[in-house]
């Protein structure tokens, strides 16, 4: 069977879980089945047929189960917001369409991807602009004490760091593409270890860290470490030098140190996760009340979950929120709730088949540029689902990340399509090149 078969038939099972998913919940609503839920799950597969047609026709050799997975997490993402809240839902789907716009766009423009390297100064140094833009009056507004967004009155609302994250990993690719040999032969040894020359390693430290500088002004931990993520990941594949990430992984736990003990934002984050239960913080304003409650529901639902719909979100007869931000930061602590630890796996698994798909893109390219980009593409965003999941189940403290393709976010949606279309364009170009080897 060719590859795009495969992609084809892949798509089916995310149109019936959508199908089942609205199904199940108009049962819990009003006990009654209704057929407007066969009218979503066909537009649903309409429109990954669309997506499926457009790259069966530009990009034939590429990854056939990408699109497959994406459109997986999509679908249960739109479903779990319907049953949040529907106005919210109703926007993620005009998103997930205008995602899949700026998919196929970016597959037209950067057809030939490797001509970004030529502006790779331009790209970080506008990457580095927008993350600055939440910090700007006027635009820029504060939720839970990180300045995360820009708001455009009238107009839209957008997180300038989920574009950001792309545009830093492309500056990466191209630097570490020109310089890894370098970094990975030479400059001094000191306590046992070789550190490459300062003019070469330079230019990668002064634009991290002053990403990082932004990232602390803005409070934004979560994109933080998302970023400090795939610089890592990015820099043991350039150079193959274990060195440069217990140096990094040390820097880190350093600064990690200084930020939750001397910014009050941090520092509270840090308590909430060290003791969610202490009731001092439990009460307090943005203290642990969110993270002890998602403790709560996801013990709630158990190995099989309560059933779908069935989790409460807020204090019967009162209205208060038991799950803040349920939709956006608490929806894993959601889907657990419902489908059980069974359920919350099955989700992480379909992350994980992705995550994978990357790294495999990036074995099979054949030139340095193009492994390095799906390395770190790859790296980001599987950081990106381990922050929230670990900051909701309590490995880290809790960040405000969104959960790729399934929380709601307009921002998040199109942000990640934009990296699965570059992606797509790297298996395409590897694939073929294998192909006619």
């Amino acid at each position: 069977m060719s590859a795009r078969n495969r992609e084809l038939i892949g798509l089916v099972p995310a149109s019936l879980l959508l199908t089942a998913g609205f199904a199940g919940v108009f049962i819990q609503r009003s006990n009654a089945l209704s057929n407007v839920s066969l009218t979503y799950g066909a537009i649903f597969l309409g429109l990954c047929l669309a997506g499926h047609i457009f790259i069966r026709m530009t990009l034939p050799h590429a990854d056939p189960y990408m699109f497959p997975l994406v459109a997986l997490l999509s679908s249960f993402g739109i479903v779990m917001i319907y049953r949040i809240s529907t106005t919210d839902a109703r926007q993620q789907a005009q998103w997930f369409v205008l995602g899949l716009i700026l998919f196929a766009a970016t597959i037209i423009a950067f057809r030939d991807y490797r001509k970004l390297e030529r502006y790779r100064y331009v790209i970080v140094f506008g990457s580095l602009g927008l993350l600055l833009l939440p910090r700007l009056p006027g635009i820029g507004y504060q939720a839970n004490g990180a300045y995360l967004g820009v708001r455009i009155p009238g107009l839209f609302v957008f997180q300038p760091a989920e574009i950001a994250k792309i545009g830093l990993v492309i500056f990466l690719a191209s630097y570490l593409r020109d310089t890894r040999q370098v970094l990975a032969t030479g400059g001094r040894r000191f306590l046992g270890i070789t550190f490459p020359p300062l003019k070469h390693l330079g230019p990668v430290v002064v634009i991290w860290g002053i990403a990082m500088l932004i990232m602390v002004l803005l409070h934004d931990v979560g994109s933080s470490l998302m970023f400090y993520g795939g610089l890592l990941a990015m820099l043991y594949v350039a150079t193959g030098r274990v060195s440069f990430v217990a140096v990094g992984v040390l820097a880190f736990a350093l600064g990690a140190w200084y930020l939750g003990t001397h910014v009050p934002h941090i520092h509270d984050r840090v308590q909430a996760w060290l003791h969610p239960l202490d009731p001092s913080l439990y009460n307090k304003q943005g203290g642990s009340y969110q993270q002890a409650n998602a403790l709560f529901a996801q013990a709630a639902g158990g190995f099989f979950g309560q059933g779908f719909g069935e989790s409460t979100l807020t204090v019967p007869g009162y209205g208060t929120t038991l799950l803040p931000a349920p939709q956006t930061d608490m929806i894993y602590a959601v889907i657990t709730a419902e489908l059980g630890l069974f359920g919350a796996a099955a989700v992480i698994l379909t992350y994980l088949l992705f995550v994978a798909r990357g790294f495999k893109t990036a074995v099979l390219a054949r030139d340095s540029f193009s492994t390095l980009l799906a390395v770190g593409l790859s790296a980001v965003f599987a950081v990106q689902v381990f922050v929230i999941v670990g900051g909701v189940t309590r490995v880290i403290p809790l960040t405000g990340v969104t959960l790729p393709f399934i929380s709601y976010g307009g921002s998040s949606i199109v942000a990640n399509f934009i990296l699965l279309a570059l992606l797509l364009l790297i298996s395409d170009r590897a694939r073929k090149d294998v192909a006619l080897r």
